[in-house]
């Protein structure tokens, strides 16, 4: 008698840990700040944030990335 194994599903917290774990094997930590919105004019001013992005979560993100290749180069 052969039997068929499936996969169970993955809880979500069971997925969250997952990819923490690997986030920390590959060097980078996951963190939330809070920026004040003279540091995000700054980014604007600097030329990392176009002026209209500024509400933009993602775009203020990869503006500080942007930022911190420079920075720490």
């Amino acid at each position: 008698m052969t039997q068929t194994l499936t996969n169970a599903p993955v809880s979500a917290a069971a997925e969250r840990m997952r990819r923490h774990r690997a986030r920390r094997r590959d060097g980078l930590r996951s963190l939330t700040i809070e920026l004040h919105e003279r540091e995000v004019d700054a980014l604007i001013r600097s030329g990392f944030l176009e002026k209209s992005s500024r509400s933009d979560a993602n775009a203020v993100a990869q503006a500080l990335y942007r930022f911190f290749d420079r920075a720490f180069r």
